[in-house]
């Protein structure tokens, strides 16, 4: 071969050598990049698997008036959320029990749904399973019940002003809006919250709240009243409508505010206020207007807790009104009921076992004043076994912050007539 003839063949066999092995490069950058986005790929949907059945674990926090674990739902950038509590217990009479008996109950098992259509708005709901069954009543008891414990939509506008409409839990007391057995001390709850404040209290209605700055807080709505045909010598429990086709012909309007002090972390000082109709316009009944008002103050800090809370009520034309019901002498509906509690708790797991980020042992004690028949209307007679003390000691053990185990034991002493101690013991949760 001339060289002439040589170097030509030689060029294009560097040019194809050249072609080729850019192409081997370029192939396997592609390889490469493949892979790592294999990798990637891999690595999410083993992330989703995980969260889909362990969710990366976020603390529980109460917002706008709800409990923790209720509050989830705000804490989403949007979509549906799911969350939840229950409470299992055991009591058991052990002086004046009369006809009480020991008994087991599944208490309540709670499912929060909630959706966030967006920053603006929030659905947010509370399903209540009671008593393990609904139905005909078991051998041993009534029936339980599904209840809608409340449903509301939350339309955001700016901190200090927000609207709230649907079914509504009442903002009065520390146990009604904040019911999760992890965040409040007893197997039971405490007399004053069931009896002048009922918890679990829900109407249907409307409102605002909002925050004022860092430390005040506010709720205010308008909803329907109580039926004072439910009123009895013992409180007002019965009358709630709970939202199930409720008469509307009273309304209501409660109020409640919160300040937590800069200068004294872990203090919380409110009080609310409710007012409303609750003859309801039912033919017989004389008009009848209840007002309820309650202070409250909470310090938490450390280990240390302490909550204590008065509650008292009037209502108007109590003689007439027990008379239209055709009440019994010693069972009139009193003109004003009165109610307190004063309880402290410590933490004592980080004295017997060292600090623990998730573990907590709590003993408390809780001194109870209750008495629904402080002032009876003129004919009747008041029932002094509705004027009673309840001292309340026991234990929670948290072994996770959203678990508790509880222990208690109650002594109640009234006036007159005997009323069951009893000792109880109980599970909570909540997620």
């Amino acid at each position: 071969m001339t060289l002439a003839r040589f170097v030509p063949c030689l060029a294009l066999t560097a040019f194809v050598a050249t072609a080729a092995f850019a192409q081997d490069a370029a192939r396997d950058d592609r390889i490469a990049a493949l892979e790592r986005q294999v990798q990637v790929l891999t690595e999410e949907i083993a992330k989703l698997r995980t969260e889909s059945a362990v969710p990366d674990e976020q603390p529980l926090a109460s917002e706008h008036g709800l409990g923790p674990a209720a509050s989830k739902v705000y804490a989403r950038n949007r979509g549906a959320s799911i969350g939840g509590y229950g409470e299992l217990n055991y009591t058991n009479p052990i002086d004046d029990e009369g006809t009480n008996f020991a008994r087991a109950d599944a208490l309540r098992l709670i499912t929060y749904l909630g959706y966030k259509f967006n920053d603006r708005i929030v659905f947010n709901s509370e399903i209540e399973f009671e008593h393990g069954r609904t139905g005909p009543g078991s051998i041993s008891a009534g029936t339980g019940e599904v209840s809608v414990e409340f449903a509301n939509l939350d339309f955001h506008w700016k901190p200090e002003l927000n609207f709230r409409a649907g079914m509504l839990l009442m903002p009065m007391g520390f146990v009604n809006e904040i019911h999760e057995p992890p965040y409040f001390y007893g197997v039971l709850r405490p007399e004053t919250e069931v009896r002048l404040l009922p918890s679990t209290w829900r109407e249907l209605g409307a409102g605002i709240y909002g925050q004022l700055g860092e430390t005040f807080e506010y709720r205010a709505y308008v909803t329907t009243g109580f039926n004072a045909a439910g009123f009895g010598s013992d409180g007002f429990r019965s009358g709630r409508q709970n939202g199930n086709r409720a008469f509307a012909e009273d309304a209501a309007f409660v109020a409640r505010a919160d300040w937590s002090p800069d200068r004294l972390p872990g203090l919380e000082l409110g009080g609310a206020f409710y007012y409303g109709g609750a003859d309801q316009e039912q033919a017989g009944r004389p008009d009848a207007n209840l007002w309820i008002g309650e202070f409250h103050a909470q310090y938490r800090r450390g280990g240390f807790s302490s909550r204590a809370l008065f509650a008292y009520t009037g209502l108007s034309n109590a003689g007439a009104l027990s008379t239209a019901l055709g009440k019994a002498p010693t069972a009139g509906i009193a003109q004003n009921m009165l109610g307190g509690y004063f309880e402290l708790g410590y933490d004592v797991w980080p004295l017997l076992f060292g600090e623990s980020e998730e573990q907590a042992l709590e003993p408390y004690a809780r001194i109870e004043f209750i008495d629904t028949q402080h002032d009876v209307p003129n004919g009747f007679v008041r029932n002094l076994n509705q004027d009673y003390w309840v001292l309340s000691t026991g234990l929670s053990y948290f072994p996770h912050p959203n678990v508790v185990l509880k222990a208690e034991y109650r002594n109640e002493h009234a006036e007159s007539g005997l009323r069951p101690d009893q000792i109880a013991l109980g599970v909570g949760f909540a997620y």
